[in-house]
């Protein structure tokens, strides 16, 4: 008799330890995992495309467009229709201090583009005539601009080069020298740099339905000569989102969002061409 109570003290004290084992020890969170997100993949598979928002007085239509950008920010390379996107969506939230359910919709993406509005060039001091250079023909995705047209600020210019010489090399670009394209090579060649008030005026009433999106009027960056406007493929400087689905998915636009910013560029993300040099 005592052995049998010996051997159901035994058994006994085994399953409590076996259940403690397996329940949640006080003041420890369980882990979260992805698959906790599945919920969040499928509204951010809905909102990618249908999602609506106001960005420069004009209204936008989801979040495609800025599928590389997020996946940097958010610090991952997973799809937005899966729960891994969703999990990365949740740690920045968290990181954020809002809402951390995983979802992008219309607060979490207005809280990543004041983030990404709030990373570039905040000194926006009109360029004086020694802090500019003339860039030479060559550089320009229009050999024909002219001269006033063609002038960066000095250290912004030194910075492109150095970015230039490694595009080059990574993607094989066709070239006459380490660090310029050859006539025949449009990505990375300058659109635009530095632009007077007066120039930004002209542009301004040949574009009128711009917004402030668009041609900033008072304190546009390319005021300071630190902007470039950067062919990354597609009609040049066109925000149609047709145009900007097309530039999004180019090899040079690829290479910016994962490099750039090792030289000093960062992105305004609603132009997929437009560089600001920022240190």
């Amino acid at each position: 008799m005592k052995t049998l109570k010996l051997q159901i003290g035994v058994i006994i004290t085994a399953l409590a330890v076996a259940v403690s084992a397996q329940s949640p020890r006080p003041g420890r969170k369980t882990p979260v995992t992805s698959n906790s997100f599945a919920a969040a993949a499928t509204t951010n598979a809905t909102l990618r495309n249908d999602l609506t928002w106001t960005f420069g007085g004009k209204q936008q239509r989801g979040w495609y467009l800025y599928d590389l950008l997020i996946g940097k920010t958010i610090d991952t390379q997973d799809h937005a229709n899966t729960s891994d996107f969703a999990a990365a969506v949740a740690a920045w939230q968290k990181k954020r201090g809002i809402n951390s359910d995983g979802i992008l919709d219309q607060d979490a993406l207005m809280a990543m583009v004041s983030q990404w509005q709030g990373n570039r060039l905040k000194n926006r001091t009109y360029a004086t005539p020694d802090q500019l250079l003339t860039a030479p023909p060559s550089d320009f995705y229009d050999p024909s601009r002219a001269e006033e047209h063609r002038q960066v600020e000095r250290n912004t210019y030194a910075a492109y080069k150095k970015m230039l010489a490694a595009a080059i090399d990574d993607l094989k670009l066709a070239h006459t020298s380490s660090d310029q394209l050859a006539p025949g090579e449009k990505y990375f060649k300058i659109v635009s740099a530095f632009r007077s008030r007066e120039y930004q005026e002209v542009l301004r009433k040949k574009s009128p339905n711009a917004g402030s999106a668009g041609l900033a009027v008072n304190n546009s960056p390319h005021f300071t000569g630190r902007a470039l406007d950067l062919y990354v493929g597609g009609s040049p400087v066109d925000t149609k989102d047709a145009n900007r689905a097309i530039q999004v998915n180019t090899p040079a636009y690829r290479w910016l969002i994962k490099h750039a910013e090792r030289f000093g560029f960062r992105p305004y993300f609603y132009e997929p061409w437009h560089w600001e040099y920022v240190k």
